[in-house]
């Protein structure tokens, strides 16, 4: 059975165009029924050297729970009221409310205050016509090119230099070494089969340099002088002798940019031609949808500027609280913990414009799909799911709405496809100037 509602007084306030405060306040004869209320649940579970379990008297369970009765007395209180209090206000909160209260006093009314943000009051001006720029897509003949040369360096493998091969620049070297100063080993100075590009510059000046030529099975004495400001304090400075033992030698094999290599790439190549087209039709795809951002870009930009607004801190805060911990959970397995937490911090700060302007941005668009009508349908819905259930190649989209719909995240989907919509629907009606795609 329900328990009976508690009545209360409610004042509300507003401090500035996106705060509310809520004060809520509780006769007293309803404070001293939760004191009763409290006491007596307590004093059912005390136990109390010369009484029976519950048998306490309501003074000595008062005296010995102290402060902590007051506790839970106000969050019985706040909880049998403060949702009935939001709703009765008329506030929808766009964040999580803060409370202020005061401990209670038996025989006195008690008062909490509520603050809560809510959404902005968006009153927009002229919005078709906005002033937009969109690159001008272009692909040449260079670009192709550079993207053909980048899938045979990808496509390179790795095989052994031919017997008595003296090591030079692009050799990759498999070597062993022992690192000293003034002849004891170091910390960070050994390794075994540790891979080494000559000419890359990963070592310290002068290693590389001293290991051209050497063959496989060699062994070479290298000596070098760490840089003044070298990372490692400790190291700094000082001279130290490497015994380098050359393990193999080893190239990396450049395919030749031939109909044989279209062939490797995919069976659905037959000739370099056909590759070369597929080529200038993904890079012409990225073109345009590089274009279309800039352009979606530009149009947003237009319409923040010419839309202002009261904005609170909460909203911002939650968008980049969201952005901080997809990037903690990305990230968290590669970096150490500490070094980590340090970067969020850092990110904290650096990423807090782009956090606002993403939340004015879905503001906006939200106001926009409202003023011009704009829906988005199940049809629509399903359709997207669709494609993506076509792109993923995973499951159906009959089984990818099945798995939003357990996940309550059909109506988030919904939002964003709105949002889209309402961008969509500004670039249509924008005053587009193309420029050249720098």
């Amino acid at each position: 059975m329900a328990e009976p509602s508690i009545p209360f007084e409610l004042n509300t306030s507003e401090p500035s165009a996106v705060e509310r405060t809520l004060e809520v306040e509780i006769p007293a004869g309803e404070v001293a029924k939760a004191f009763d209320r409290v006491l007596r649940d307590l004093g059912k579970h005390a136990r109390v050297r010369g009484f029976r379990p519950g048998k306490a008297p309501r003074s000595v369970i008062l005296k010995l729970y102290g402060g902590t009765v007051a506790e839970e007395v106000e969050r019985w209180l706040v909880g049998r009221t403060l949702e009935q209090a939001v709703e009765r206000s008329g506030v929808a909160p766009v964040v999580e409310p803060t409370i202020d209260a005061p401990p209670p006093v038996e025989g006195e009314a008690f008062t909490y205050r509520v603050g809560t943000e809510v959404k902005p009051e968006i009153e927009l001006g002229e919005v078709t016509g906005l002033p937009a720029k969109r690159p001008a897509p272009r692909v040449d003949d260079e670009a192709v090119d550079r993207e053909l040369e980048a899938l045979r360096e990808r496509s390179a493998v790795m095989v052994e230099a031919p017997e008595e091969t003296g090591a030079t620049s692009g050799h990759f070297v498999t070597i062993d070494f022992v690192g000293r100063i003034d002849g004891k080993p170091f910390d960070g100075g050994s390794a075994q089969g540790h891979e080494l590009e000559i000419g890359s510059g990963r070592f310290v000046p002068g290693f590389e340099e001293q290991l051209e030529g050497a063959k496989a099975g060699d062994d070479v004495t290298v000596e070098i002088r760490f840089p003044d400001d070298y990372g490692n304090a400790e190291l700094a400075g000082k001279a130290a002798t490497f015994d380098v033992h050359v393990v193999t030698i080893r190239r990396r094999d450049v395919p030749e940019l031939d109909d044989e290599f279209a062939k490797d790439l995919d069976e659905a190549f037959e000739t370099l031609a056909d590759l070369r087209a597929r080529v200038r039709a993904d890079l012409e795809k990225n073109a345009e949808r590089r274009a279309q951002g800039e352009l979606e870009r530009s149009v947003v930009d237009a319409l923040i500027e010419r839309t202002p607004f009261e904005l609170g801190p909460g909203l911002v805060d939650r968008q980049l609280q969201n952005r901080l911990a997809g990037a903690h959970q990305q990230l968290e397995a590669s970096i150490p913990h500490e070094r980590l937490h340090e970067q969020l911090a850092r990110w904290r700060e650096e990423w807090r414009p782009q956090a606002e302007r993403e939340v004015r941005e879905t503001l906006l668009l939200e106001a926009v799909a409202k003023a011009q009508g704009l829906e988005v349908d199940d049809a629509e819905i399903d359709a997207h799911l669709a494609e993506v259930a076509g792109e993923q190649g995973g499951p159906d989209a009959a089984q990818l709405r099945k798995l939003y719909e357990e996940r309550e995240l059909i109506e988030g989907l919904r939002a964003q496809l709105l949002d889209r919509k309402a961008l969509a629907w500004l670039c249509d009606e924008a005053k587009v100037e193309e420029v050249s795609d720098s």
